[in-house]
Parts: C-alpha cells; structure tokens; sequence
C-alpha cells in the first residue's frame, strides 16, 4: 500500500464561469465526452472506497473543475461521511478544493471550517487584469468582486486558504503591481501557475500566451519584491521560490513540476474515469474507471504507458546544464512537441521556457543561497 493522492473533478468540466484560457476546456474538447456531468454518490461511494482502503499512511483528496461547489454542500457532507466510513487504516486525511469563489457563502464557509477543508481560491491579480479573461456567466458582474467577497468570508471564518493566480501575458507583466495588492489585502500564501496553451498547437499565439522573454522577467520581478520582503522577515509564503529553497537544501519538492518528473496521481472525472495528470485528462490517456475497475489494473494501465518513465528523459542540453539541480527539466507539458496523443512517439524537447529559468536562476541564484544558507545556521 501507499499514500494516494486523488484530485477529484465532482462537476467535471462545468463552470459558472467562463475563463478564456482554461486548459480544461480545451481538454475536453479534444476528447469524446466533453462533459462528464455531475457526480452521482454512488460513483463518489466507488471512488473513495476503491482508493482510501489501498491507502496507507496518508491520503490526500482534492476537488478541482470546472467549479466543484457547483456539486452542492451536500455531495461534500457525503464526502466527508464515507472517508470517515472507509478509512480503515487510519490515513493522515487531507482534504483541499479549488474555487472561484463565485458561490461561497456563510454556510460554505461554516462546513469548510468544521471539516478542515485547505482552499484555494482563484484570482488573477488586479480587477482589470482579473476580469480581462475571467467572466461569470450569464452575469455583468465583476469576477473580481466575488473573489473579494469570498475572501473576506474566508477571514471572517478563519478559512485556511491560498490565492491561485494563473500567470498569462498580462499577470505576469504586471507582477510588481499585483504583488502589492496581494500584500496590501493580507494574502499570505500564493501560488502561480503557468498559463498553457491549447495542446497540439504551437505556443504563444493566443493573446494571453506566456511567452519566455515575458516569463523569465515575471520570475525575476517577483523574486526581488519576495526577496525584499523576505529580508524584513514579512515575505508571503510562495510555493515556487520555498521549493528552490527547498532543493538547495536538499528536499524533495512538493511540486511535480518542479521536481521534474510525473507523479502517481488518480485525477478523477464525474463519471470515475481515471487519468494520470490534470493536464492529459483526454481518451488518449484514459486509465480506466474506479466503478468497474480495480485500482490495481489502473496502476497497470499508467505503466503501460509508461506516463512517468517518459518525463524522466532529458535532452541532453539539459543533462549538460549547471541549472538542472533546480530547474530538473520542468513540467512534462511543457517539454513534449508534436501530437500529444499517448502512442504518437513524441519528440522529448527542450523546456519551452528553458531561457527563462536560466535568466531567472543566473540572476537570483546567489540570493536563494543566502537564504538557504541563513536557514541552516538557524538550526
């Protein structure tokens, strides 16, 4: 047995709101069914089981989208029913969801807090930057308003939340600005998460692409706020620069992009079709369902892709590289060309923003080492 990580997808790709990068969307157009529609108990019932009683130490389930309240506090009161029911080896539970906060109310906010639910919460910097590509259906109002509205409930409960902000072309140009806001609101814990382009086409054609000229200079612009603030000891916790901190003293990152190879995750659609990555959640990949397969046979059906063996392999510019210790190839999605269908042979290339980490790290390196070097006199 093992830790399991699940990330959960109970609305599959339904939203009340219209992003116009979201890697979803372009996911499921690409594949048979573009919506899985909402999760029934029953399959909820299946996915828990088939998962928490293989798990062994610590289970970690995570509910994504689409926009996962959509499914109702209802459907969670059951989640939170059957993991007490099935989980017969007394796993460390860790529950988390991402929303964008269009829904949260008082009582949302009463059983998330009852239940220890991490959230994450969605916002892409500014309001004009934000509701540049974030629209709520069927609705004039401001994506950004109700992200300030959810947050505040989440203070007003003590809600354990980060800020997930997607960097595109115009966050990550305008970084200085939305890093002050952030400060200036109290957000604390921030996480920033590439932008990416439609699958199969060639990068940085959409108006919002993440271009790496544009991308190196947002890494380097954000350090050096964090680093300022990191010297006044009132930095925000940010999960990219922690786990460069991280690397350099030896720990394994938390993020799979960072450590530069796939994980064993299960993501998880309405319908408990299984696929091994959020970013491959297409037939190609398809592992198998947890209503009529064993968790065992799904395991079977990822080796036979060989989905992680794969991003193990570098070129060798980047075996060769001095930054590979901290850079170790980047996320997977970002290194294939080509077709992106499972069998098609792809060529493993190059980071896409392989100039931009080595800008970053050229000019932030000796900072990461001085505060990973203050970290180990501390002890």
């Amino acid at each position: 047995m093992k830790a399991i990580n699940l990330l959960v997808k109970p609305a599959s790709g339904n939203c009340n709101m219209n992003c116009d990068y979201c890697f979803y969307c372009d996911e499921a157009n690409k594949r048979t069914n573009y919506s899985y529609g909402m999760m029934d108990i029953s399959t909820l019932r299946n996915v828990i089981r088939r998962t928490l009683l293989h798990a062994e130490g610590a289970y970690s389930i995570a509910f994504q989208g689409g926009e996962p309240t959509l499914s109702g506090i209802g459907f969670f009161e059951e989640v939170i029913r059957l993991i007490k029911q099935y989980n017969k080896n007394n796993c460390a539970i860790h529950i988390a969801m991402q929303t964008n906060g269009s829904l949260i109310d008082d009582k949302w906010c009463r059983f998330i807090k009852d239940n220890n639910i991490l959230m994450g919460l969605s916002v892409d910097g500014t309001r004009d930057i934000n509701d540049r590509y974030r629209h709520i259906s069927s609705s004039n109002q401001s994506a950004y308003d109700r992200v300030l509205a959810a947050s505040s409930l989440f203070d007003k409960y003590g809600v354990d939340y980060n800020i997930l902000t997607v960097v595109h072309r115009y966050t990550a140009l305008n970084i200085r600005e939305i890093y002050k806001q952030y400060r200036n609101r109290n957000w604390h814990y921030l996480q920033f998460i590439n932008c990416l382009d439609p699958l199969g086409e060639i990068r940085g054609q959409k108006e919002y692409s993440l271009t790496p000229d544009v991308y190196g200079k947002f890494l380097l612009d954000l350090f050096d706020l964090w680093y300022e603030d990191n010297r006044n000891n009132t930095a925000p916790y940010i999960r990219q620069f922690e786990n460069y901190i991280g690397i350099l003293l030896g720990y394994i990152p938390e993020s799979c992009e960072q450590r530069g190879t796939c994980s064993s995750n299960y993501v998880i659609e309405a319908d408990g079709s299984v696929f091994p990555c959020d970013f491959y959640a297409i037939d190609e990949y398809k592992l198998g369902n947890l209503c009529t397969d064993r968790l065992a046979d799904i395991d079977e059906r990822r080796s036979k892709l060989r989905f992680i063996e794969r991003s193990k392999y570098l070129p060798s510019k980047c075996r060769e590289c001095k930054w590979l210790r901290l850079c170790k190839g980047g996320c997977y999605r970002s290194r294939f060309s080509d077709s992106f269908a499972a069998d098609s042979g792809n060529i493993h290339g190059l980071n896409y923003y392989c100039d931009s980490y080595q800008y970053f790290f050229e000019n932030a390196i000796d900072r990461l080492e001085e505060i990973a070097n203050k970290l180990v006199n501390r002890k």
